[in-house]
């Protein structure tokens, strides 16, 4: 009988036992006070129908059943991966077949079902399967737009007419989505915005050419290698050029806007109408990313006025809290012009900017304006930077921040809100317990009703024999204190040695020591401590942590030389402070920038760490794209030095210790290139390791049967060896 109180990697990845199911995807309609999801049919667990619940009486109703969604002569339903309403609720759009572009499933099959009627049609007339892209309905719930094949179309609802608006797209030129390089770096793929009067259409054109081709090696799919052509701009390189137009959906020639500077050396991360169908509102930053230029862009003539500009001496973030407001007549800003990322209220002519948020604190994302009651939502914590906690402040600026989640429940809270703000999707869990997903009424955040209690997860993790997760601070001198969290052994005995893990990453983007339940990564640490092994994580400064602006930007320009400073005076100040640490027996592991961070951790500090794992790493810097790299730490010709500094491949030399090297062939990413130069590296100061390519896998190793528990097990087994000597 298997005990159901360990946990193994065939456990974590050969079972269910630990899947997390997500609520949804759910849509607020009838501006909040109803909602509809996706729910299994009753006869067919992998079938989805929408069904709607009104928030007041509790009712349930089955709004699309699964034969409404069965096309003629199949015998059956769509399977849903997506859906949309059309604003007026008279058509469905139904996404699905999808096909990953890089990352995400970004390209599919979109299906229109007309309620009324009954009609289900297949946009894209004679396109072949899943080839369309972003489907979106006009506002006038006429047509719909759609990308197919790097071109622009819409398609009318009724008629099915389909109108092709550009014409160019080709090997080079794309329109309506993005490049890999902004995808990846800042999240645009769906690059088209219909106008709020549905008769334009503006977007991104990107031309390629120019920006330098990386071939990923296909070994595994055919007799010979296939080669996989990749525009993707390292770092100092030629980037893509990106420029806005606006067509008429109707059809006609495109409008550029008159963008000035170098379309190569600046970026347009954000771009959208701006609160009328006669401007849209362009963000322009300079290659450096320390200038963000606010543009109105007028649709008749492409011509440009600057409304704003933010500036900082590091980088700026780029962010998705533009709300217009009064009718147009302002806008919604975070900014950490002050020291802390604070919300500002900008009027239209930019005369005006109104601090709307005051404290020595961070506010991490807006999640509402609801701007009839005169209050703005957005998550925050300002006391325990590992925590998300929901807030609210008048839109005035004379009032304090309200905090609306319970302070009897620790832990990460998110929050998706009605559009009047009166009820939202809560989920909340924290590093000891999975997460949950309620409707909740707002302000006084009382629980309505449970949508997701992940009860069979909750059970199974229940019974796992564990220490909870210990949250403390490190003090590595200076007056800094870093977060940390600690993962001990069952019954834990402070007077016996144990090996020591840590699990680190130590960029600029991302943060470790969160208190939220972290999934498999989370519960295959709990595992390594079963079996002997203290797993920690360490944030040192520079990492995306909400302490302010001096926290999170002190790395600039010193990516990978100042937290592996920092991170090595955290693991010998707890090795000194906790006798239980064998200091003979410390690893580190991490994935992407936290493989790198393992490499420059096991070469500059080879006292400190005897074991690594290093999984997808940037073992030269030089190597990674330009938005990114560049971001934080500029470019090489007036960097140079540090490039070679913080890149771990310099210092490929002073290996001491055991070392593993983990690599997707298939790395669109981080390129395997980084892999085998590292290797060359090591093997010319005869420095023995071990390593392992994963062919034709991506950045996430994920794609294959049995990858998962393969990879998993490989590293487990490692570190036992290892560190438990």
């Amino acid at each position: 009988m298997q005990d159901r109180t360990a946990l193994t990697v065939d456990r974590l990845f050969n079972t269910k036992d630990f899947d997390s199911k997500a609520f949804g995807p759910a849509r607020w309609i009838d501006n909040g006070s109803s909602f509809t999801t996706l729910e299994s049919c009753p006869s067919d667990e992998e079938v989805k129908e929408i069904l709607s619940y009104d928030i007041s009486t509790g009712q349930r109703a089955v709004l699309v059943a699964a034969d409404q969604i069965r096309p003629e002569g199949w015998d059956k339903s769509l399977i849903i991966k997506n859906y949309d309403w059309s604003p007026d609720r008279k058509f469905l759009l139904i996404f699905t077949n999808s096909k990953r572009v890089w990352r995400q499933n970004t390209r599919g099959d979109y299906w229109l079902l007309e309620l009324q009627n009954g009609r289900l049609s297949q946009l894209g007339g004679d396109a072949k399967p899943s080839t369309l892209m972003f489907a979106k309905f006009a506002p006038d719930s006429q047509s719909v737009a759609y990308i197919r094949v790097r071109n622009i179309y819409v398609e009318h609802v009724v008629s099915g007419e389909i109108t092709q608006l550009t014409t160019d797209g080709a090997r080079h030129i794309i329109n309506g989505t993005s490049d890999w390089v902004y995808e990846e770096e800042f999240q645009l793929r769906d690059a088209f915005r219909w106008s709020p009067d549905s008769q334009y259409i503006a977007y991104w054109q990107f031309d390629t050419k120019g920006t330098r081709t990386f071939y990923i090696i296909n070994n595994t799919d055919s007799l010979y290698p296939r080669l996989i052509p990749q525009p993707y701009p390292k770092v100092g390189t030629t980037n893509s050029a990106s420029r806005i137009g606006v067509v008429r959906a109707s059809g006609g020639t495109t409008t550029w806007f008159d963008i000035s500077g170098d379309p190569r050396d600046h970026y347009i991360p954000k771009m959208d109408w701006a609160a009328s169908s006669n401007q849209v509102l362009i963000q322009q930053l300079n290659r450096l990313q320390n200038q963000n230029k606010l543009l109105l862009g007028n649709v008749v003539d492409g011509s440009t006025t600057t409304l704003f500009v933010e500036q900082d001496e590091a980088w700026i973030d780029v962010h998705d809290d533009l709300k217009w407001l009064e009718g147009g007549h302002a806008f919604t800003w975070t900014s950490d012009r002050d020291g802390w990322r604070h919300l500002y209220l900008i009027s239209r002519t930019a005369q005006d900017v109104t601090l709307l948020t005051h404290g020595d604190y961070d506010v991490i994302n807006i999640q509402a304006v609801e701007e009839q009651s005169g209050w703005i939502y957005f998550i925050a914590s300002p006391d325990n930077p590992s925590q998300r906690y929901l807030y609210r402040v008048s839109l005035d600026g004379n009032g304090r921040a309200q905090r609306l989640t319970p302070a009897d429940a620790p832990g990460t809270h998110t929050y998706r809100l009605s559009p009047d703000a009166r009820y939202a999707f809560h989920t909340h869990s924290n590093a000891n317990t999975p997460p949950v997903t309620s409707l909740i009424s707002l302000p006084d955040h009382q629980l309505l009703q449970t949508l997701e209690e992940n009860e069979q997860l909750q059970t199974n993790v229940s019974v796992l024999d564990r220490e909870p997760v210990e949250f403390f601070h490190v003090d590595i001198g200076d007056d800094v204190q870093l977060d940390a969290w600690c993962i001990k052994p069952p019954n834990f005995n402070p007077r016996k040695k144990y090996p020591l893990l840590f699990y680190v990453y130590g960029e600029p983007s991302s943060q470790t020591v969160l208190d939220d339940w972290r999934g498999k990564r989370h519960l295959w640490h709990i595992m390594l401590a079963q079996q002997g092994i203290v797993v920690m994580s360490v944030d040192s400064r520079g990492t995306l942590a909400p302490r302010g602006r001096e926290w999170r930007k002190s790395a600039y320009r010193q990516v990978g030389i100042v937290t592996t400073d920092e991170l090595a005076k955290a693991a010998q100040a707890i090795i000194k402070s906790r006798p239980y640490v064998d200091a003979d027996r410390v690893g580190v592991w991490g994935w992407s920038g936290g493989g790198s961070m393992t490499l420059n951790l096991m070469f500059k500090h080879p006292d400190i760490y005897r074991t690594g794992i290093a999984v997808a790493a940037v073992s030269d810097q030089r190597y990674y794209d330009t938005i990114y790299q560049e971001r934080y730490m500029g470019l090489p010709s007036d960097n140079e030095q540090a490039f070679k500094d913080g890149s771990p491949i310099g210092y490929a030399n002073q290996l001491q210790g055991n070392l593993l090297l983990i690599h997707g062939t298939g790395d669109d990413n981080v390129h395997y290139q980084c892999f085998e130069a590292l290797v060359n590296e090591l093997v010319k100061n005869n420095k023995h390791f071990s390593m392992m390519s994963y062919p034709n896998r991506s950045h996430s190793i994920k794609e294959g049967k049995n990858t998962q528990r393969h990879l998993h097990a490989l590293m487990t087994q490692y570190l036992l060896s290892n560190l438990m000597g």
